[in-house]
This record gives structure tokens, sequence and C-alpha cells, in this order.
């Protein structure tokens, strides 16, 4: 298969590897395996490699009004990875796995089977209707940078800092 047509008929892919972060998050079903699936998922993607994932943590639910202890907990853990797919065709690809692993999106921040969102790519600021990156509320989430932190304790959020410095403001 060509570069071309493993890449997607968007933007065509970089031709060297950019470092990307996607966080994993599942509070429905088999929610440990359901993430393990999709690791494994993002280790098969075109032109992607070097898939460096955290340890899984536990968290309480986000929703529009706030932690909401009665909803089901989450499982959260951040991939870093280096890939060769345009932002755009990496987040197609995020979307595909959700899709896969039975992701309906019927409610904001509701309760979902995978959710995958793509919060760094590079040190790249993208602002467009369907892409945002960095992530908009990654600084924000300590279930997003106390994962992050786990694997990739130099990392910097575009914009925002260092991620220990961001967990550890929120943790004040």
């Amino acid at each position: 298969m060509s570069v071309r047509l493993a890449h997607g008929i968007g933007e065509a892919p970089r031709s060297t590897p950019v470092r990307a972060v996607v966080a994993l998050g599942a509070n429905l079903g088999e929610r440990a395996a359901t993430l393990e699936a999709a690791v494994d998922e993002l280790r098969h993607l075109a032109l992607t490699s070097d898939v460096r994932v955290s340890t899984p943590l536990e968290t309480i639910a986000v929703t529009l009004d706030g932690e909401d202890e009665d909803a089901p907990r989450y499982l959260n853990a951040v991939a870093v990875l280096r890939t060769r797919l345009a932002p755009a065709e990496l987040l197609a690809s995020l979307h595909r796995i959700e899709a896969r692993h039975g992701r309906v999106r019927r409610e904001r921040w509701g309760d979902r089977t995978l959710d995958l969102d793509l919060i760094a790519y590079g040190d790249e600021v993208i602002r467009r209707d369907d892409l945002v990156v960095p992530h908009p509320r990654a600084h924000e989430r300590a279930f997003v940078l106390a994962p992050w932190a786990d694997v990739d304790p130099d990392a910097e959020i575009p914009g925002r800092g260092r991620v220990v410095d961001l967990l550890e403001g929120l943790r004040r």
C-alpha cells in the first residue's frame, strides 16, 4: 500500500515524524480491556511508531456541571507516539478507533466506552473548527496531566508550560 493510501485523502503525510499526545479514557464496559485494545490499535496505525503509554489512572467523572460522584469512574491514560500522519488524519484515525469500540456521541462530556483526544501535535498550535491543538482544556485536567507526566516527565504544552508544573498548580 502506498504511503498516500495509508494516510488518507486529506493533507499529505509529514516527511519527518512528529511527537503526538493522545489521551485515552473509558467509563463504560470493560474499561481496562478497552484501553488495552485501543493502545494496540494506536500501535498499528499507519505511519506511526514508538507508542509509549502511561499507567492507567482511575478518576471521577467530570461533566458539564463538574465532578459527578454518582457516574461510573473513568480509567484514563496518555499515549505519546511518533507519527507522520497529518493532524486531521490522526484525529480521524482516533475517531475510527472510538467507533470500533462502541463510542456514541450523544451527550457532551457524557459516559463513554472510549474517548480518544488529540492533546498535542508537536509544538503546533492549530485552531480550526474541526481541530484544536493543544487541547484547549488539557492544562486544567489532572486526569490528562498526571498520566502524561507519568509517561513523559519533561513534556510541555505549547503556550501553557511544563506538564508537571501545571499538574502541581492544580493540586494546590
